[in-house]
């Protein structure tokens, strides 16, 4: 009777996870911890670059902060999803740019940003 108990307490939570929307899941600070598909000196590279790259979602508002730029601020809004992929579309708080963002929730917790050629893995910030 108590494992059964203990059982239905651990998966509990791991279903109310499974529940979120891809706007809850997104929530938070996510900062970059590597970088897939390149390689050699290219990599090397782009890894310091990754680490140093921050996306923060917060409701509807967004902060993406790149090496060597200002952070840039506006709001985004889940356009599509598909499984543990999902497309975002930024609107800089300046009006200029709309942009859009491919990622995809890993099974460990982490979060991929497709940037084309290569891909940023982030982790949850926890600070």
């Amino acid at each position: 009777m108590r494992a059964r108990l203990l059982t239905v307490a651990i998966a509990i939570p791991l279903l109310a996870a499974c529940q979120k929307s891809p706007r809850e899941r997104l929530q938070g600070k996510w900062r970059g911890v590597s970088v897939e598909r390149l390689s050699g000196a290219q990599a090397k590279s782009a890894e310091g670059w990754a680490r140093q790259t921050t996306i923060e979602f917060s409701g509807a508002d967004v902060t993406v902060a790149l090496p060597a730029e200002a952070p840039q601020k506006g709001t985004y809004s889940v356009a599509k999803v598909e499984g543990d992929h999902v497309t975002v579309h930024f609107k800089r708080a300046d009006k200029t740019h709309d942009d859009a963002a491919e990622f995809q929730f890993t099974q460990d917790g982490k979060l991929v940003w497709s940037l084309g050629s290569a891909d940023v893995v982030m982790t949850k910030a926890v600070d």
